[in-house]
């Protein structure tokens, strides 16, 4: 685990991406994973200006942009077999999938949901074989719907119709959609209820399928799979909050609750340094450990360690962004990070790089336009507690 905490600390600006004519915030990261053991070629971000931008992973050089977005995107994701495909989720209640190879402004699929869902998470399962999107709350209605995303691959341009929905087991908006990283029949949904559930979707219904419900008591930010055969879930909430489950414990007396921090700013002891506001998380395979990650609102990143005796700091990333950074993406093949933030920037880092870009990233702070749309967020400017 030093190991990996001294890799994670060691971590250096390689590569920034050029500024953009129309500056937007960067607010969801993927990256492609080639079939083949071959790095990835591709990186796709979504965009507060309603876009999806495509670059190129190893120079961050611009490649692309599909902007024919009627609503505000939530997330990016690649097929896992197919390196070329991207979806990402939209308020107007369409998944949609591009491929990145062409310029065209036409996707290759159309998920279509039902006509009062307005979608503002989604996944899609690790064998490539279902997508599914999380509802904003339309008078009592909350939906996770589904969809067989099989044909993605053969550029069959019509809209797919739901598989199904699951409308019981959440009551407020579904924030976070998460399917596990091997089993592709396991799914995790976090929702401004609080509820943190788990559904095993090869069940008939949805009463079989809900395997857990965890409650963080708040809004739910983020959400991820860790541990060992990945059988731990863990949550961020919007109050800066943090949960870690064991699903493990559920047929067992154990309790299933590893840790919970009420507010992981006063928990994280930051040597002169404040800590703002909470990004997400990566589990380290390799070291078997779960890290999250947080920042400030001037852009610099914490990397915290999570044990079940407690959080600990284990870096600080500076240098890099000058604003709130809003999405990351951790590659472990290369051990290298990708984050994006309200600067605009997209940066690469990677261990004891060095930045040879003599950009000016004073220059790319972003007119105060982009902050009057796009809501802030909403903890980043609180004071830490005393």
């Amino acid at each position: 685990v030093e190991k990996v905490e001294e890799q994670l600390a060691s971590l250096r600006i390689a590569k920034r991406s050029a500024p953009s004519e129309e500056p937007a915030y960067l607010l969801d990261i993927d990256l492609s994973r080639p079939a083949q053991s071959e790095n990835s070629q591709f990186v796709a971000v979504s965009c507060s200006n309603k876009s999806i931008r495509v670059y190129n992973r190893e120079t961050l050089h611009f490649l692309r942009e599909y902007s024919s977005h009627p609503g505000v995107l939530s997330g990016v994701r690649f097929a896992r077999a197919c390196d070329n495909a991207v979806f990402s989720a939209c308020s107007d209640g369409t998944v949609k999938c591009w491929d990145v190879r062409s310029a065209t402004q036409k996707p290759v699929q159309v998920f279509s949901g039902y006509p009062s869902n307005v979608f503002i998470s989604f996944d899609i399962n690790c064998s490539d074989l279902i997508v599914c999107a999380g509802t904003e709350k339309v008078e009592q209605d909350t939906f996770l719907v589904f969809w067989d995303a099989r044909g993605i691959t053969d550029c069959a341009s019509s809209a797919k119709e739901p598989l199904g929905v699951y409308s019981e087991s959440h009551n407020d908006d579904i924030t976070k959609i998460c399917f596990h990283p091997v089993e592709p029949n396991l799914v995790v949904s976090g929702s401004t209820d609080g509820l943190v559930n788990v559904f095993d979707i090869n069940k008939d219904n949805e009463d079989d399928a809900l395997i857990s419900t965890c409650n963080s008591d708040s809004s739910v930010s983020f959400i991820g799979w860790s541990g060992r055969d990945y059988k731990q879930v863990y949550c961020l909430t919007h109050d800066e909050g943090f949960c870690w489950w064991d699903t493990a414990q559920l047929d067992t007396e154990e309790p299933i609750t590893l840790l919970r921090v009420l507010d992981v700013r006063d928990s994280v002891c930051t040597e002169n340094q404040s800590l703002h506001y909470m990004v997400g998380g990566l589990y380290h395979e390799k070291a078997e450990k779960l890290f999250l990650i947080g920042g400030t609102s001037t852009g610099n990143i914490h990397l915290i360690s999570c044990g079940t005796d407690g959080l600990s700091l284990v870096g600080t990333l500076g240098g890099g962004h000058s604003a709130t950074v809003r999405s990351f993406c951790w590659n472990l093949a290369d051990e290298s990070l990708l984050t994006g933030g309200e600067d605009a920037q997209l940066l690469l880092w990677k261990p004891r790089a060095v930045e040879r870009s003599l950009t000016k990233k004073a220059s790319l702070k972003i007119a105060s336009s982009v902050q009057k749309r796009v809501r802030v967020h909403n903890s980043s400017l609180k004071s830490r507690k005393k």
